[in-house]
């Protein structure tokens, strides 16, 4: 890494303080048809308009300008571990399929502003999909392959999209899911009705196809093999995508994100935070249905020149579909990885392998692991960066923020990490502590508030709430008394050096006989426990203390959780911990042991729905077919 030419608190003065002349250099990383005429519209707040008058395509970006320089490098990196695959798309060979596919949306009628729903596995043709809308100017919107139809069907009746782009199905840990009966029964539930369904078959599960709405990809794609599609020129406020937020229960909340913008702060993260370049190899280990997805596995990585790897499977499981619990460092010494972005969950369930699989393979190329989707604990953060011997990363950021808030732009200045905080603010991004009930910003060292974050919202963060912007502003910019400010919903910390600590959701305080206590606060000290690998704590309803705490711990050993006298012994153990550390008021009503918890594949515990099964109530949104059993797991630890 080269010697900084400034320090990052000039860096990030220069962003806060001139933001129109920082933005318009930032600028200068993509390509424009037209040139921006404004930098920033804040006429009307809290609604930011970035690159006022600019002219662009995102596809064009991450694929069209990088045939001149690297037309035979390394673009798209497919590997499946549960189909025993691997294919390597080089630029040329990934445009050529991105106007493919853009040739059969244009042949089943989309055209630029109609939404694509995508509903898909890890696979290449999600990628072209994607691709191939930002080419012609249409909106997608990916959800999680394997949702559930009830939450499937509300996302096509809110996004009430033209084609549905989709597969045979999925496979996780060696077990087929058919995707094709959960959108069929999805599409009958909703009451919008898709023009066409296309459809890449797998041969994982056989398909029942709706004459006349059904569309195989391999027999249209044969048909479109030399058909050329051009970039649509975007404006660069028009919108790109829009993504479903984790976590919502009732209608949707779509995030809409814009296209200048976007591309923008892609651009600048891959250089500033990432330290991308072009010519090297990303590997982003999260799914195109969470936004780590958008940002990190397809468009940053190709906007920067990189290679980028597309995973599907678990981490524990090779080529062969054998264990394998090498299987990414595997990948990363064949394809010389240089950055790698994954969640602490991810890592939990690597610190349960032999630790000499971290020594397996040549890692010298590897310059930094990235983490975020869940506050990473200082033990999993020692444990890995003793193993990697490499920086390890954390970063906090939203679906709503499009790329990360707080982390170390370490290509700006290096910085130590500090185990425990995901780190500092990043430029463009004007973070506060504000008290919950005042509004009161706190500036002295070690205060717990809220994180907001003030206006103008940089490049690339949400636009609004798709068509609903009374819900955009009443969600985000209403609920700290006296301010307009963006409030995060979580609650954190700064020290005195700027580092910032996230102690969990403002949402999910307990309120144990009149004491506040974050979740996050015990799940730390229940996490320190040197037998848990991960944990979730949640609130739920008590007659007498209106909330108590409970625990439900994954343990490195499984085979204790199953032994009566070794969980109690265990329980106690816990228990006494969290005594030890916050005080008895925090102590669980019990810490029961689990096998696995359910979360995104982003790393998100799904805390709501564990709170509603320990409530008796519907879990509601949010829940896939792997979480149904997981959450199944948990009613029966309640029962027993």
């Amino acid at each position: 890494m080269s010697q900084p030419a400034q320090s990052y608190a000039d860096f990030y003065r220069h962003s806060i303080e001139q933001p129109d002349a920082f933005w318009a250099e930032q600028a200068g990383l993509i390509d424009w048809f037209s040139a921006p005429q404004r930098v920033c519209n804040w006429d009307n707040p809290p609604f930011a308009q970035w690159f006022e008058g600019g002219k662009l395509n995102l596809c064009h970006n991450a694929l069209d300008r990088h045939l001149k320089q690297r037309a035979q490098q390394s673009a798209l990196i497919a590997v499946s571990t549960e189909t025993g695959s691997e294919r390597v798309y080089s630029f040329e060979q990934l445009h050529a399929e991105v106007q493919r596919m853009a040739a059969v949306l244009l042949a089943l009628g989309v055209v630029k502003g109609d939404r694509v729903l995508i509903y898909m596995p890890m696979i290449a043709e999600a990628a072209f999909a994607m691709l191939a809308c930002a080419r012609i100017g249409a909106i997608h919107c990916v959800v999680f392959g394997g949702f559930a139809s009830g939450s499937l069907a509300s996302r096509i009746e809110d996004a009430e999209p033209k084609l549905i782009v989709s597969a045979d199905g999925g496979s996780r840990g060696g077990k087929a899911i058919a995707y094709k009966p959960l959108l069929d029964e999805a599409i009958r539930l909703s009451s919008h009705q898709p023009q066409a369904v296309l459809l890449a078959d797998r041969g994982l599960a056989t398909m029942d196809l709706v004459p006349g709405r059904d569309h195989l990809w391999a027999q249209l794609r044969e048909q479109h093999l030399n058909t050329p599609v051009a970039c649509e020129s975007m404006d660069s406020t028009d919108i790109s995508y829009t993504i479903y937020t984790s976590g919502t229960t009732g209608k949707p909340k779509g995030v809409q994100r814009d296209t200048g913008g976007y591309a923008v702060a892609l651009a600048a993260s891959m250089k500033h935070i990432f330290d991308g370049r072009a010519g090297e190899t990303y590997f982003s280990t999260s799914d195109i249905g969470w936004v780590v997805g958008h940002s990190y596995i397809i468009y940053g990585p190709l906007i920067a020149g990189m290679a980028t790897i597309m995973y599907e499977g678990l981490p524990t499981q090779g080529l062969d579909g054998q264990p394998n619990g090498a299987i990414w460092w595997q990948l990363v010494e064949k394809y010389k990885v240089t950055a790698m972005f994954s969640a602490p969950t991810a890592v939990r369930v690597l610190k349960k392998q032999d630790p000499a699989l971290l020594k397996k393979h040549d890692l010298s190329s590897l310059r930094a692991l990235f983490l975020a989707g869940e506050p990473l604990d200082e033990p999993t953060a020692r444990w890995i960066s003793e193993g990697l011997q490499v920086p390890i990363i954390d970063n906090y950021w939203q679906t709503e923020s499009g790329w990360p808030i707080l982390t170390l732009a370490n290509a700006v200045e290096p910085k130590e990490p500090r185990f425990g905080s995901p780190g500092i603010a990043m430029y463009g991004y004007k973070v506060k502590l504000l008290h919950e009930a005042t509004g009161e910003e706190l500036t002295e060292p070690n205060q717990k508030g809220v994180v907001c974050i003030e206006g103008p919202t940089p490049p690339g963060f949400m636009q609004t709430v798709w068509r609903d912007d009374a819900r955009y502003l009443k969600t985000y910019w209403q609920s700290v008394p006296g301010k307009m400010v963006y409030s995060t919903f979580d609650w954190g910390i700064r020290d005195a050096d700027g580092y910032f600590f996230i102690l969990g959701r403002t949402d999910d305080v307990i309120n144990v006989a009149g004491h506040r206590l974050g979740t996050r606060e015990i799940e730390e000290s229940i996490s320190g426990h040197p037998m848990v690998a991960e944990v979730a704590v949640v609130g739920v309803a008590d007659q007498l203390k209106g909330q108590v705490a409970m625990a439900f711990a994954v343990l490195k050993d499984a085979s204790l959780a199953g032994d009566a006298q070794a969980s109690m012994k265990l329980e106690g153990e816990i228990m006494k911990r969290v005594d030890g550390d916050l005080g008895a008021v925090a102590r669980p009503a019990r810490v029961r042991f689990v096998t696995v918890l359910p979360k995104t594949r982003s790393g998100k515990l799904l805390r709501r729905a564990i709170q509603a099964v320990c409530e008796g109530r519907d879990p509601g949104d949010l829940t896939t077919l792997d979480d149904a059993s997981s959450l199944e797991q948990i009613r029966q630890r309640l029962a027993s």
